[in-house]
């Protein structure tokens, strides 16, 4: 992505790792432990703003603007401190995340679907809290199960939400979507969750309800990393988790075909959005978290840059 900021190698980088974090009990302390790694390793910290309010100190890292450091608390302390400031771009920031069955999947060795997305939506709800950002969230299947309205004071809503979350029923993208759409009442910053078991054509008609009310989105594409690779090798039944249906399969026989499948429709998703000024970025669950996060953060700034 242009203009993306470019990570340096940290030590504690290997606790984003998903099967790292699935050890870790408690949703807020796995979204703090994300975002604190994830912004110790940035060259330069995350605009948060250049109002004249103050909001509160924290400690200095190398490459923040030395002209923020306040002097005076150095002067009775010896430590180096930032002052930030609240912002004036503050905003709403909306995840919507898919619960639909077919989220459980977990291929080999992997954590299932919906414990990656739902550190991905802690993790980045976390981050826009502490950007002073309303954060909201809505979980859907079928239908809109659970709606947290964006708020200053939503964030322990927000992760109680997806503590306390199932996967449900079968997916459907377009009715929950509208739904949500109607309830957004500002202009906000919307991040979509999905493994995007749809037509490309069917994901753009769903979020053009939200995108038609000039709302910045952010497309996550989940996948496992069996159903990116098609790894199997021994002949079995499988079974399609949304309808219970099985299929006996060969899979040396469907390999090529299924690869060659599954990559068009990732291109399909990435050219469509794309096109349509969509941010969409595919996720592998065995992969660590911190590009999701470099994700939203580049589409934040360049939002600011417009606004």
């Amino acid at each position: 992505m242009a203009g993306r900021i470019q990570p340096q190698p940290m030590p504690g980088a290997g606790f984003i790792d998903p099967k790292v974090l699935a050890r870790i009990g408690n949703l807020e302390l796995v979204a703090k432990t994300v975002v604190e790694g994830f912004l110790n390793g940035l060259h330069r910290s995350p605009h948060l703003g250049a109002s004249m309010d103050f909001a509160e100190h924290r400690a200095y890292m190398p490459g923040d603007d030395i002209r923020r450091i306040d002097w005076k608390l150095y002067a009775r302390s010896d430590r180096y401190h930032i002052k930030e400031f609240e912002a004036d771009t503050n905003t709403n920031f909306l995840v919507l995340l898919d619960v639909s069955s077919s989220m459980r999947y977990a291929g080999p060795g992997s954590i299932p679907k919906i414990d990656y997305a739902r550190f991905l939506a802690a993790s980045l709800t976390y981050f826009s809290h502490h950007q002073r950002d309303r954060v909201g969230m809505a979980t859907f299947d079928q239908d809109v199960i659970e709606y947290v309205p964006p708020s200053a004071k939503h964030l322990n809503v927000v992760l109680h939400t997806l503590d306390r979350m199932k996967p449900g029923a079968k997916g459907e993208l377009e009715a929950p979507l509208r739904k949500i759409s109607e309830s957004i009442r500002r202009r906000s910053i919307v991040a979509l969750i999905s493994d995007l078991y749809h037509e490309p054509e069917q994901v753009l008609r769903a979020i053009s309800h939200l995108k038609g009310k000039g709302n910045d989105l952010l497309v996550f594409h989940i996948l496992d990393k069996a159903e990116l690779e098609f790894p199997f090798d021994e002949a079995s039944q499988f079974e399609d988790i949304e309808s219970g249906e099985r299929l006996p399969v060969i899979p040396q026989y469907l390999r090529v075909q299924y690869r060659t499948l599954i990559e068009q429709h990732i291109n399909s998703l990435s050219q469509l959005l794309g096109r349509n000024r969509i941010d969409y970025s595919l996720f592998d669950t065995s992969k660590p978290l911190d590009d999701a996060l470099f994700t939203y953060l580049s589409n934040r700034q360049r939002m600011m840059r417009v606004r």
